[in-house]
């Protein structure tokens, strides 16, 4: 009985992994060990990266929040906690939005958290 050799499965992986290493620099998109390395590397960079752009999305909106909330006379920490006593329920990406596009919306929502803190 003949054995089964695995070459065309051994050429299917490797086009696999060539095919995501199009566009690199060099051997690493043209040789296997070489770009499954940096394949390798970049898938582990891109799951750690779909983690940080939710860390930065966050921080961005606390920064205008802030920003709207100081225009107003009031900080970050007191305004949140003066709507949350109020019983606001908007999210921090929308608070962001208003205090961009919306000003005079956000405005009312600055003094509400300020009556509520008094």
């Amino acid at each position: 009985m003949a054995r089964i050799k695995g070459g065309l499965n051994a050429k299917k992986k490797h086009n696999r992994v060539l095919k995501l290493a199009k566009g690199y620099r060099g051997a690493r998109s043209k040789q296997y060990r070489i770009a499954k390395q940096s394949v390798m590397r970049a898938l582990a960079s891109a799951y750690a990266g779909r983690k940080q752009k939710k860390r930065q999305y966050r921080q961005l909106w606390i920064a205008r929040i802030n920003a709207g909330a100081r225009a107003n006379g009031i900080s970050y920490s007191q305004m949140m906690h003066g709507l949350k006593m109020a019983g606001v329920e908007l999210n921090r990406k929308v608070l962001a939005d208003m205090a961009v596009t919306d000003a005079e919306g956000f405005a009312t929502l600055a003094e509400l958290a300020k009556s509520k803190l008094a």
